[in-house]
């Protein structure tokens, strides 16, 4: 079953990301111990230029990397590392650090995920609705979350690099990842592609974790790909809920996470050639 759902997800690849896997070779960090590890670097913009590569990485889990990993991860110069994921993941799931990067904790609106009845009853709301878009469409955690990202991008060391990671590197990872590529002036279109790329870099990780939530939750398959996929319209709903609060994406970043015309003009400095 798992052959054959990774086949399926490789047979559809083309129609959600065929660019963004097309550069796996040089965007895609291999490493023994994580997964879904790349640079969110070589984006073309709106304007004609490009994000720069080597200075913003996204994640999942760090906690079982080996020291060849750790080794490896020296050359990114990695100053820090935003850790989105809650207290009951942490404890689980440490990280894993190389020597130098500070690690910042940003656990907003993740403050139960990994305690086990806040997980029983989650899965029992799935099993009733299979979607995510609720989890997507609620932006109340996203300033604490995201905002000391900006923050920490805004006065990075030139010679420096960022990585934001959660547990699977798809949903609050995606998000953050959405929300800095608009801020550099990529389009709505090429933001999709690299948050559905997740699809492509967990694809052998996700058919076990869908395998283990079936067995171990009792949850249907159905739902449990639904869970596990990262699905346009999740992605959607997150652009669609702060358009219909802040009238545009563009004044959300401006009045939530402090993108005001000069921090706007920073950023895309420091980030794009």
């Amino acid at each position: 079953m798992i052959k054959h759902g990774i086949i399926a997800l490789l047979l559809v690849i083309p129609f959600f990301g065929i660019a963004q896997v097309a550069d796996s070779m040089k965007r895609e960090v291999k490493l023994e111990g994580a997964i879904n590890f790349r640079d969110i670097g070589g984006y073309p913009t709106k304007d004609g230029k490009h994000v720069k590569w080597g200075k913003i990485y996204r994640s999942a889990a760090l906690n079982k990397l080996t020291d060849a990993d750790l080794q490896k991860l020296q050359g990114l110069s990695l100053a820090y590392v935003a850790d989105f994921r809650g207290p009951y993941e942490v404890k689980a799931a440490p990280d894993r650090l190389p020597a130098g990067a500070t690690r910042i904790s940003l656990p907003a609106g993740s403050e139960n995920i990994g305690d086990s009845n806040y997980m029983k009853n989650m899965m029992k709301q799935m099993n009733r609705d299979s979607s995510l878009i609720n989890f997507y469409s609620i932006t109340i955690p996203f300033k604490d979350r995201y905002k000391p990202v900006f923050d920490e991008l805004l006065a990075l060391n030139k010679d420096s690099a960022l990585l934001f990671h959660c547990t699977a590197g798809k949903d609050r990872t995606g998000i953050g990842a959405a929300l800095i590529l608009y801020a550099l002036g990529v389009d709505e279109k090429t933001i999709m592609q690299d948050y559905l790329a997740t699809n492509y870099y967990r694809a052998a990780e996700n058919e076990k974790a869908i395998a283990g939530m079936v067995k171990g939750y009792g949850m249907n398959e159905a739902t449990a790909r639904n869970m596990m996929a990262a699905k346009e319209t999740y992605l959607d709903a997150t652009f669609g809920s702060i358009k219909s609060q802040y009238g545009s994406i563009d004044y959300y970043l401006e009045k939530e996470m402090g993108l005001d015309k000069k921090n706007l003009k920073k950023l895309r400095q420091l980030y794009l050639n």
